[in-house]
Order: C-alpha cells, then sequence, then structure tokens
C-alpha cells in the first residue's frame, strides 16, 4: 500500500507525522519504504541511523544550438511553452536557458535545420539508505537553482518500487510536486492546523484530490490552538478526521532534536497505530 503525507503549506508537521509513522512500521516488523519526495529541502533523514547503499544522478536533457546551421527561423521558440528559448534575429542572436527547460524535446522537432542536439544536465541526486532489514529511506535531492524538483521525485518513486508499505513525504503545496507525489499513492494522508491559512490550504488541497479521486483524511497538529473552523469544513464534506496532536512543548522539543516523538510518547505512538489500522482496514489491505 501507498500512503502520502501532505499538506497545502509548509510547517503543518508533515514529516513530524511522515517519519513517526515509518518508525512505527518498522518496529512492528513491517517492510517499509519511507520516500522524501520534498526534493527541494529533504530532511527525513536526520530522523534515523541510516546507512548508505546507492546514489543515482538524475539528469535531464536541455537542447544545444549549432549557431552555424542556425536559420533563425524562430520555430524552436514558438514551440517551448517554458520560454527557455530566446531569438533575436536582427541582432543574429539565439540562447537557451538551461535553467527554464523542462527537457520536452519539443525544439528538437520543430527544428527542420538540424541545429538542435541535446546535452545531459545534472538536475541532483536520489540516494537510498538502510534504516534496518525491514526498513528503507529514499531521498531525492535537487541542486541549487533547479527549477523543479518534479524529475527527482520522479525518480526517487521509481527507486522505491512496489514492495511493503511506501510512505510518501510529499512537498508542500498542491503544484506539480505535489501532484507527481500522491498520483499514485492508495490514501493521502492531509496535515493541517486549525487556524485561517491551515483551512484555506486544506481547502486547496482537497479540491485538487478530489479531481484525482484519491482518498484522504485529515490530522489537526497544534489543536487547540486556533478555532473550529477546519473541524466543521471536515463534518461539513464528509472527510476523516485521523487524528489530533496537541500543540505540546515536549513533542515540538523532541522534533527540533532530530527525535521520533512516538518512541518517548506512548499515547501519540497508540493513537498513530490506530489511525494506521482504520486506513489499512478501509483503504488498503492489512495484510501488506
Amino acid at each position: 500500500m501507498k500512503i502520502a503525507i501532505a499538506s497545502g503549506k509548509g510547517g503543518t508537521g508533515k514529516t513530524l507525522v511522515a517519519t513517526n509513522l515509518f518508525y512505527l512500521l518498522q518496529e512492528a516488523g513491517r517492510e517499509v519504504t519511507l520516500v522524501d519526495c520534498d526534493a527541494e529541502e529533504p530532511n527525513a533523514k536526520v530522523f534515523f541511523k541510516a546507512k548508505a547503499e546507492k546514489s543515482i544522478v538524475v539528469s535531464q536533457k536541455v537542447p544545444v544550438i549549432d549557431t552555424e546551421k542556425c536559420t533563425l527561423c524562430g520555430k524552436c521558440h514558438d514551440y517551448c511553452n517554458y520560454n527557455a528559448i530566446f531569438i533575436l534575429p536582427p541582432a543574429n542572436m539565439i540562447r537557451v536557458f538551461e535553467e527554464l527547460c523542462h527537457g520536452c524535446g519539443a525544439c528538437t522537432v520543430a527544428c527542420q535545420s538540424g541545429a538542435i542536439t541535446e546535452k545531459d544536465v545534472p538536475l541532483g541526486k536520489v540516494s537510498c539508505f538502510s534504516i534496518r532489514s525491514n526498513a528503507r529511506l529514499v531521498e531525492g535531492r535537487m541542486k541549487v537553482g533547479v527549477y523543479t524538483p518534479v524529475p527527482l521525485i520522479k525518480a526517487a518513486l521509481k527507486t522505491a518500487g512496489n514492495n511493503g508499505i511506501t510512505l510518501m513525504d510529499s512537498p508542500p503545496g498542491t503544484s506539480c510536486p505535489f501532484i507527481h507525489t500522491v498520483s499514485g499513492a492508495d490514501f493521502v494522508v492531509l496535515v493541517t492546523e486549525p487556524t485561517p491559512f491551515g483551512l484555506s490550504d486544506l481547502k486547496q488541497s482537497v479540491d485538487t484530490l478530489k479531481t484525482m479521486d484519491l482518498p484522504c483524511g485529515v490530522i489537526v497538529n497544534r489543536a487547540g490552538t486556533g478555532n473550529r473552523e477546519v473541524y466543521a469544513y471536515l463534518k461539513k464534506e464528509g472527510i476523516p478526521l485521523l487524528l489530533e496532536i496537541p500543540f505540546d512543548r515536549e513533542t515540538a522539543r523532541l522534533y527540533s532534536n532530530g527525535k521520533i516523538a512516538a518512541r518517548e510518547k506512548r499515547e501519540l505512538a497508540e493513537q498513530f497505530l490506530s489511525m494506521l489500522d482504520f486506513i489499512f482496514e478501509n483503504y488498503g489491505n492489512s495484510s501488506n
């Protein structure tokens, strides 16, 4: 089974949930993989003693233009949806902005003069780490300045495979990185907070998941702060409230020190395990 842990905004406690679920599943003897898809700033590894297994460099094809063959017809510029090719015919100038290129190859199709070839440009790497015999972590990490983490996310998910239970720590937001992370999930855990900002971003996440026909439930972190509008929204939409995590100084301290809160707080561990049982029973195969 594949479970994505996501949120409409950053800082809601998404990685707190993902790392604690990962810990509890491995403690229970389940075969589990945690995929850190937040490739811009992955941090799940800091919570575990991880043994490096392998790393894979992820590259993208970008165009190289031979100015001697180029006729400055402008078709490559017209075909590019990402404005990665700049052309100024009166000045006999054409340039490729590699940072904007998505590697779609449209420009090579458009060029009729054979002036465009391609080269590999590294975007980052996917690393695999062994945590235990039944647990491993896959991390996507993009290079600084790369335009989009989507190729890293795709490579990380492909590397993770389909064995046992896969937890996917999604990037925040509802744009392409979020969509590519959750698209293969059987269930999505949305983490929010009981504030107007939390509710606004939660609504965007739920609306996006509806278009993808993906089931979801919600964890309210920092419960006891803010207001009750999030709960009213969940009731109105018929979305299950999976868990409430109180606004607790000790939990925050453990997390900020890179420790697993469920290891130290038995009550929290039991709540997470009950939530997992609910998800397995209702949305997956509990024998995984």
